[in-house]
């Protein structure tokens, strides 16, 4: 007799997903994108304040956000960081608007206090590091709030304006090292604090000057109190040198003062940044 050969199993050819499931398939991944689409359009300004406050370590902090991250205000409030009792903020709100660009981020800045016109920030991501452009065709602001980062501000509690202008400042970071192209120009006017009697004490002005390396100037304009000083941006840090001093009749009125912005060196004060 022939042998019978052993039955073959049946086997089921494979089958895709079922026709029906496919549009919840496709329900499910459009709606996904969908929240996505929603968060990245209206995140709420909250995050953006998070992350301001995060990346200056609290010094920087913007108060009571509104709006999205995109488009938004809040009161700016300058801090002494972490654990600091000092805050000061700015009169008023800041406003900002964000716009997402193929070469990086482009944020618009207004604050009606101290602003005639939006600062420009243009962020651009670099291998190892990042550069931002600083369009500031005048700004104005009160040199009082300088008093919220800490010491020594919150001791000197300067008063008078600060005039800001930086005309295609652009600063580039990279391997830890700082990197400055353009020039920018701050004008300290009226200047006054607790420390003296002598109100104001004078007018100066502060000019940072890009290049390898970039440098940093101050002069005195006018006033009582004498500063002048040069500095250069070696790496991510600044090498200050300055010196402060009394004009001969204003000398009893600035002697405290003197004693506190630097080292005394009989009738000069020696200012060092490093």
């Amino acid at each position: 007799m022939r042998a019978r050969r052993p039955a073959l199993a049946s086997v089921e050819p494979h089958r895709g997903p079922r026709p029906e499931s496919a549009p919840w398939r496709w329900a499910l991944a459009g709606a996904l994108l969908g929240l996505a689409l929603t968060l990245a359009l209206f995140a709420p300004a909250a995050w953006l304040a998070a992350a301001v406050q995060q990346a200056s370590g609290g010094r920087v902090q913007l108060d009571e956000p509104r709006g999205t991250l995109w488009r938004g205000s809040a009161r700016l409030v300058l801090s002494g960081g972490a654990g600091s009792q000092d805050r000061t903020a700015l009169p008023g709100r800041l406003d900002w608007r964000l716009l997402p660009h193929w070469s990086g981020l482009r944020a618009l800045l207004q604050a009606d206090c101290c602003m005639g016109q939006p600062l420009r920030l243009a962020l651009a991501p670099r291998w190892g590091g990042a550069s931002l452009l600083l369009t500031d065709p005048g700004s104005r602001w009160p040199a009082a709030l300088l008093a919220g980062l800490g010491a020594p501000w919150n001791t000197l509690q300067p008063e008078g304006q600060l005039d800001l202008s930086t005309p295609g400042l652009s600063v580039e970071w990279a391997a830890g090292r700082v990197s400055v192209t353009g020039s920018a120009t701050l004008m300290v006017k009226g200047l006054s604090s607790r420390l003296s009697t002598l109100k104001p004490m004078g007018t100066y002005r502060i000019q940072l000057q890009g290049g390898q390396p970039a440098t940093v100037a101050l002069a005195t304009l006018e006033g009582g109190l004498q500063l002048s000083g040069s500095g250069r941006w070696i790496g991510s840090r600044l090498h200050f040198q300055g010196v402060a001093s009394a004009a001969p009749e204003h000398e009893a009125a600035l002697a405290n003062l003197l004693n506190i912005v630097g080292r005394r060196s009989g009738p000069r004060s020696l200012i060092t940044v490093d």
